[in-house]
This record gives structure tokens, sequence and C-alpha cells, in this order.
């Protein structure tokens, strides 16, 4: 505390033998010594406002002012708050360079108190990280019973749980509380399983704590320290300190200081009782007379020749602070405000002792071990996040940082290898048979249309409903060509594109074939007396019915694409040595539905196809319907059992064949008989063979002249 007041003396001799910062003005200063005692701090507010005695003072005459101008101190927090609620009644700045706690900042309570030292709130935040940055995720804590102690450890509790680091114990000391609380913090850090404390601690208390923890058994710790004690190279003699880490004030230069503090004889020290009290307790010797039990002082004494804390300028912190504190009053008194805009600063401090650095990194302070590989995290119930149990992974995943993943490598004796990623590529054996077969199903229902636009004024094409079988063809060709988007690897939008393209397309083309089948029955009861069915089901409601079911289809796949939407997924139950990459259907309910839709059209068709089977007519279309839409439903009623017991790519390979294997059904039942008659027996392509022994193809031209 000496050299704090001998560095407020250098920092005003300097002020005052300056020409330029206040020019014409003479500082003048009073000493006085609070002992960090609130009473005493209280009392020193008092003098300094009614101007009652120095204790040590220089340049001050009777005709000044009985009120000083501005005070520097005090060292700590909570004398600090009680000098700065006295002084600001009576608009008297307080600039203290080393009370740190946070609660200081509030202006509403203390618009009088200014610092030169950081805000603990910084320190508590910078403490937090670096627990976080060692990987120290269980800790204990303990602080001083005050102001600076209990505000900047709630700061750092608040930092230490958004880094998600679990505190097993909190404890308080203060030097004045009978030892047995002493004891209790101790034994308390004795028995935790936390190996890290952080101290937020006065050196004072830090001494006592430090002296109970060294009595047997002295247990192993990683200490953190604040800036108030951990630049203190006295608890260097404690082992268990060895390796302590924490942020100090930066340590700085003033230059002159030194040659100042040594600049001392024994007259300069006579002048002042504080100076008296040091260099008789250095020298061991009095001043004024013989004092009992120590020689007199001869004059032979050199406080060069002293080592210890006061000549030591090597590490000027608080001293520096000080200094910093008595210019800001100068240049606040010259009218300049003081501007610094610089964030807190610390030095990272760690303790070695010989040449070792102590960090424990041999056994790192958690409440439970890293959990092995192939296992995850359980919390604990009713512990904190960091206690927890290792659970194995299920069969198909791995452990990484966050828990278990689906597993995407495999193990052989000495390394680890990549799984092979399995799905239907465009280059596999399977996929080009089935790109053959999607491209010539395509083909075949162009050129049928090509057939049929080159014949369409003949009775055949006419007879059968020619703007609905263009459609038909169209939705076929639709449908060979949607099975290509289930080849290559899956993606967002192919998987999205797959399935909605399969299920539409289908359900258009199922349309035709319901529309013509409710043509062929609509013929017939058009022929009865007195029957005009067919202007309820002409060329218009034909157009409409296919419409109308074919956005039943849509708005069913849109609310599946919106609600849960298919995409791609990472399969690695079925296989251990490889991946199945494959489209997840998102919603199992989805998919089903669309399929039920297909079949529930496809069901339909065929009774009715099945009750107009035995119409009379050389040309029965209802036949050819019937038979195709047989061959759709049996596919399709295999498909589901092969679909769900297919693995890998395989499942997609069924898929596309239960699709190819449909469209032609359809495209060679319902048209392949026509196309040969076009073709291959034009002679049969006339008005009077189709008619037969009956009426139906009248009834079917009637109903397309009345369109």
């Amino acid at each position: 505390m000496l050299r704090f007041a001998r560095a407020l003396e250098f920092a005003i001799r300097e002020i005052n033998n300056e020409t330029v910062l206040l020019p014409g003005i003479t500082l003048g200063y009073q000493i006085h010594d609070s002992c960090s005692d609130v009473q005493m701090a209280i009392k020193c507010a008092v003098q300094f406002a009614n101007g009652v005695d120095p204790v040590f003072n220089e340049s001050c005459s009777k005709s000044v002012s009985a009120t000083v101008p501005a005070v520097v101190g005090d060292s700590s927090s909570t004398p600090s708050i009680s000098m700065a609620r006295m002084l600001g009644l009576f608009g008297i700045p307080q600039v203290s360079h080393s009370s740190s706690c946070a609660c200081l900042g509030d202006k509403s309570q203390f618009p009088a108190f200014f610092r030169t030292i950081p805000s603990d709130q910084h320190q508590a935040a910078a403490l937090a990280r670096m627990v976080k940055l060692f990987g120290w995720t269980w800790i204990g804590t303990v602080r001083s019973e005050s102001d600076y102690g209990n505000d900047g450890m709630a700061s750092f509790l608040k930092a230490a749980h958004e880094e998600g680091i679990c505190v097993e114990y909190s404890e308080a000391y203060y030097r004045t509380q009978p030892h047995s609380k002493l004891e209790s913090v101790a034994n308390v850090i004795r028995r935790s399983t936390a190996r890290v404390i952080v101290a937020f601690a006065s050196i004072g208390d830090m001494r006592f704590l430090l002296e109970e923890l060294a009595k047997p058994p002295s247990p192993r710790l990683q200490w953190i320290g604040t800036s108030s004690w951990i630049t203190q190279s006295e608890f260097l003699r404690y082992n268990m300190c060895a390796g302590a880490i924490g942020f100090g004030i930066p340590k700085s230069v003033i230059p002159g200081f030194r040659d100042f503090l040594l600049d001392l004889s024994p007259a300069q020290a006579l002048k002042s009782p504080i100076l008296k009290e040091f260099w008789e307790s250095s020298f061991s010797c009095s001043l004024k007379g013989r004092a009992a039990g120590a020689r007199e002082c001869d004059g032979s004494e050199d406080i060069r020749t002293l080592q210890n804390p006061y000549t030591d300028t090597s590490q000027l912190r608080f001293s520096n602070l000080v200094y910093k504190a008595t210019y800001a009053i100068a240049h606040a008194i010259h009218g300049i405000v003081c501007n610094d805009t610089q964030l807190a600063v610390y030095d990272a401090i760690n303790w070695y002792k010989a040449f070792l650095i102590h960090l424990i990194s041999d056994s790192l302070s958690l409440c439970s071990e890293s959990c092995p590989p192939g296992t995850r995290k359980a919390v604990q119930k009713g512990r904190p996040v960091c206690c927890y149990d290792c659970i194995p992974c299920a069969e198909g995943e791995i452990s990484n940082k966050t828990g278990c993943v689906l597993q995407s490598i495999m193990w052989n004796e000495d390394s680890c290898l990549p799984k092979l990623v399995e799905f239907l590529s465009w280059n596999d054996t399977l996929a080009i048979i089935l790109m053959v077969f999607s491209i010539t199903g395509a083909f075949m229902a162009v050129c049928v249309t090509v057939v049929f636009y080159k014949h369409r004024a003949s009775p055949i094409v006419r007879a059968n409903n020619s703007e609905l079988s263009f459609l038909l063809l169209f939705s076929l060709t639709l449908c060979f060509l949607c099975s290509l988007t289930f080849i290559g690897r899956p993606s967002e939008w192919s998987c999205m594109l797959r399935h909605t393209a399969f299920g539409i397309t289908f359900v258009l083309c199922i349309s035709c074939v319901l529309g013509k089948t409710i043509v062929v029955l609509m013929a017939f009861r058009a022929t009865l007396p007195g029957s005009n069915v067919m202007k309820w089901f002409g060329p218009p409601q034909q157009r409409l019915s296919v419409l109308a079911f074919t956005l039943i289809q849509a708005v069913i796949c849109v609310i599946w694409l919106k609600v849960y939407p298919p995409l791609p997924f990472k399969n690695v139950k079925h296989y251990k040595d490889k991946i199945i990459l494959e489209c997840n259907l998102g919603s199992g309910i989805g998919f089903w539905v669309v399929l039920g839709y297909i079949g529930l059209l496809a069901v339909l068709c065929f009774i009715l196809a099945f009750l107009a089977r035995m119409l009379p007519d050389n040309f029965n279309e209802a036949k050819f319907i019937t038979f195709s839409m047989l061959i759709f439903c049996a596919v399709w009623i295999t498909f589901i059992p092969a679909y769900v017991s297919s693995p890998g790519k395989f499942t997609v390979a069924v898929e596309i064949f239960a699709i190819l294997a449909s469209s032609f059904g359809l495209i060679i039942c319902i048209f392949a008989p026509k196309c040969f008659i076009i073709i291959f027996k034009p002679t049969k392509n006339t008005k009077k063979h189709l008619m037969g022994p009956f009426w139906y193809l009248d009834a079917e031209l009637q109903s397309h002249k009345m369109a």
C-alpha cells in the first residue's frame, strides 16, 4: 500500500512540474489509510469532506479550501462503496485504482464514482471462457464474503452456465469470520471430486484459505485466480498453487518511478509517519532516539540494498492504475474529460515452479469421464448436465462429439475405411436394362400416337373415343418416362419428384381408361328406346371427369410434400458393410394414400369393364380394358410384398418394374389389337365389320356427333 501512496505522490510531482497540463495550478494531497475497513473508510470520507488534518500532506496551505476536489481510492470494493455513497452526497468525484466490483458501475447509486481498473464483469466472462477452453466442465468455486467476491462470483457463475460448465460447490469466506468457517470451506474443497477451483477472493482471504489447505491432507488442485491475487508471488510457496492460471492487470513501466522510490533519505522519512515506520521496519533501527530493542539509525542504511515489494518495480500493475487515476483527476481539473475508450485488458498469468508448468492435464476436472467410442451421453437424473452415464449406441450407429449418428465408416484390422454407398446408379447394369425398357415403352406410345393420328378418321379410331385415346397415350408416355426419376443418386428434388410424378401420371392414365369404360356402358344404354343418357356423359363430361380425378391426386401429393415430404436417407440397418442411400417416404400415410387412390380407380375401372365385357360387338373394347385392368391390379398387388421385402437398390428396381409392367399391360392390351387391324387388317377397319350384328358402333358414332 505504501507504494500506491508513493505512486500518487510521484504523479502529483510530475503534474506540478509540468507547464502544459495545469499551468499556474499546484496540486496538494492528503493520504489516509482505511485499513480496508468500512468504518475507517467512512471516517476518511468525512475528513475529506470537512478538511480535518491529514496524516501525510504536501503543498497544502491554510489558505486553500477545506474540502478536497477529488479522491483516489479506496483499494477494496466494499470500503469504496461506503465512501462513494458519502462523497456522492457532496459531489466529490472518487477515482479508484482497484475497486473492480461491477456494482460500482451503477451510476444511479454512485454518480461520482470512477475507476481506472476494469469491471469484474469482463474478468468473470473471460474466466468462464478460459475454463471452457481447457475442457474443465466440473469445477468448484470459492469467494470472499464481500461485495467484490459475491458480485464477481455471481457474474462468473452466470457466464459459466452459459458456457455449459457445471459447478459442484460454491463456498464463501471472510477473514474476520470464525476459524470453524474456514475449516468448513477447506473440508468441502478436500471432499469434492472437482479438481479445478475458481477463486474470486481478496489477497487476505486467499492467504488464510491457502494456509488452511496446506495442512494435511493437502488436495491437488488446479487454481484459477482473479487479478486481486494471481500476481502475488508470496503464494508460490504453496505447492498446491503450482500451475495456477488467471488474469492479471497488465504490468507497465512508469519512467522515473524507480529512481523516485529509491531517492529516500532518513531525513525525508522523518517528515512522514508512514515513511518513518517503513524505514525503521526495513532496517531494524530507530530514526529518533534508541527504541527498546532497536539500534539507532546511523545514516549508513542504503535503501537500494533492500529486496522487498517497495523496491521491486518489475511488475507495476496497480501502482500504474494509481498513477493513471491521479492524472485523470488532473485532466478533469484542466477541463479535459478522460476519453479512454480501450476495452478491459488483462494479462494471462500462469504460475510455474522450477521448469514445470503444472497444468492438471493428466487428471481433468470432470464430473463424468468422456464417453468412449460407440457410446452416447445420458444425463443422470437430478444432477447437472455435466454428470452423465455412457450408453452404447444403437446398432448401425457410431458416436461423435454430440451423440450417436448413422455409421458411415467400417473398420478392418488396422484402419478405418469409408462404407460403400449403394443406390441404383445410371451405370448399373440393372438400371441400364430398366432404362431401355422405359425408353422403349415411351417410344411405343409415341408410335401408336402417330398411327392413330394418321388414321384418326378411320372407324376403329373413332369408335374408341379418339380424344380419350390420345390423352391416354400421352399419359402412358409420361408413365414410362417417370420411371427414369427413380434412377440415380437420391436428392431432395428427385425424391419428391419421383413419387408425385408417378402418382399423378398414373391417375391420369387410369382416369382415361375409366372414361373409356363408362363411354362403352353409356353407348349401350343410349341405344335403348327413349334413352338420352349420352347427353349426361358426352365429351365435355368425359374431359371434366378426367380432370377431376387427376386433380384429387394432385392435391393429395401437394399435402404430402408440405406435411412430411420424402427425402434422401442413409439406411445402415440392412447391411453392416455398406450404406443404402434411398428415399425415405417421409409420411408413409401419404405414400399409401397415393397408391390406394390409384388402386381404387383401377378396381372401379375393372368392375365397370367386367360388366360391359359381354356387350354385342365384333370389337368390344370392354374385354381388352378388363384384361388390362386385371394385369394392372395383379402387378400392383404383387408389388406390395416385393417392395417391402426387397433390400437396398432392389426396392427401387421393384417399383420401376411395377410401373413399366403395368404401363406395358395397358398399352398392349388396349392399343395393340387396334394397331394390328389398322396396319395388317385394313379390310376389317370398316363400319360394317365393327358394327357386327348389333348397334354398338352407331351409338358410339352418335356420341361423337353430339360433341
